[in-house]
């Protein structure tokens, strides 16, 4: 169950990351500006953000059974529509790109699929496990590119269907919800809002906002800093933005385990302090070899890490009949933290021709980060205040 819900997020998310490869050439064919470019990559990204709130609460009803193939099955119409009609102005690619943000729900049906699958000291292995399935923005980076400059646009669009719709069938036929599960009877608006009166959802929402949210920021957004800042063709910038990709996904699974370990706060407040050490090196636009490359690769392994060691701290404090909204919930802070910093670095970049004062700001809210974490989130964990009261009368 476990390797199903993953190839399932994977094979969203790589639907889901279509439209940034090809940011770079939009750009060109249809004479976007800086922030267009930014906002049609973007897009996506807020939608299937906040449509993880009530996916996730939809998944603690009705089961990641029904959803995963649900969703898979939405996501192949933008794909089609945008491979084979949609590309031709901005206009068109917006709307093909809001739609295309159902992929990135899937990540609201499997955290709680998955979780009720496991006992609590393996569940932040078992959810890092899962979320390595964000590389499928690796898969997109590695081959969009390459299939469209083959075959034609519509190429990785339709492949990408196509594998969409197989999951979709196989899902059907093999998915099965975990022993024991139990679906909530309330209604979904009364469970949302117990959801939102948690502390954990709150402070893990602000930690996956920043730590997801630079992940996906990147992963949209990096071949085009490569390509203006340090002058990259655009085939060379996808596979060095693939690279990162890569490297956090790695990375994720790790940050679980480390937190069954060590403890989640703890390890993100490391993974934190690198992110805050790297971007503030990056803002002084070193050259890409060595120095750059290895700041890009240290904040990829700790926004991978950090991610993973977020959904550990849901794995540990939220109730088990509310993972599902409280993914939701903590999943649309990550994705919104991965919409506004393309949209900065752009709309920076067109002002002052430089990238440096955007990096300094992620530093600046990496540090806050980790004080965040080391003041409020460790005390929660330690003395169960606000959400651990809870988790202990509703568990």
């Amino acid at each position: 169950m476990l390797a199903m819900a993953t190839v399932g997020f994977t094979v969203n998310f790589w639907a889901w990351a279509l439209l940034s490869p090809l940011g770079p050439r939009f750009k060109d064919d249809l004479r976007l500006s800086a922030f267009q470019q930014a906002l049609l990559v973007a897009v996506p990204v807020v939608v299937g953000s906040v449509g993880r709130i009530p996916v996730g609460a939809l998944t603690d009803r009705f089961g990641g059974r029904i959803m995963f193939p649900l969703v898979s099955a939405a996501t192949i119409v933008p794909v089609l529509y945008l491979g084979l009609a949609g590309h031709s102005s901005l206009t068109a690619l917006l709307v093909g790109g809001f739609f295309l943000g159902i992929g990135g729900t899937a990540f609201a049906v499997g955290v709680p699929f998955v979780n009720a699958w496991f006992p609590p000291e393996r569940r932040g292995l078992a959810i890092g496990v899962f979320g390595a399935g964000m590389g499928g923005t690796a898969i997109s980076a590695l081959t969009t590119v390459r299939m469209v400059d083959a075959s034609g646009t519509a190429t990785p669009f339709v492949v990408t269907a196509v594998v969409l719709a197989v999951y979709a069938v196989v899902a059907v036929l093999v998915l099965r919800e975990a022993p024991g599960r139990t679906a909530p009877s309330e209604p979904l608006a009364r469970r949302l809002a117990a959801t939102l009166r948690l502390g954990v959802t709150w402070q893990a929402s602000a930690l996956y906002a920043v730590a997801f949210g630079g992940y996906v920021a990147f992963s949209v957004y990096l071949p085009t800093y490569l390509k203006s800042q340090y002058g990259l063709t655009q085939a060379d910038a996808a596979n060095r933005m693939a690279g990162f990709v890569i490297l956090a996904v790695v990375m994720r699974p790790l940050g679980g385990w480390l937190s069954d370990r060590f403890g989640s706060a703890r390890v993100l407040a490391v993974t934190l302090a690198v992110v805050m050490v790297g971007a503030l090196a990056q803002a002084f636009a070193p050259p890409l070899m060595p120095l750059g490359t290895v700041a890009f690769l240290s904040m990829a392994a700790a926004l991978g890490a950090g991610s993973g060691a977020t959904f550990a701290l849901v794995a540990q404090l939220a109730p088990a009949n509310k993972v599902g909204a409280v993914t939701g919930v903590v999943g649309a802070a990550g994705g919104l933290g991965g919409f506004v910093p393309p949209l900065v670095m752009g709309s920076i970049y067109g002002a002052y021709g430089s990238y440096a004062l955007g990096l300094v700001l992620l530093a600046v809210v990496a540090a806050a980060s980790v004080v965040f974490t080391v003041v409020v989130v460790q005390r929660a964990v330690r003395g169960g205040r606000p959400a651990g009261r809870q988790v202990v009368r509703q568990a």
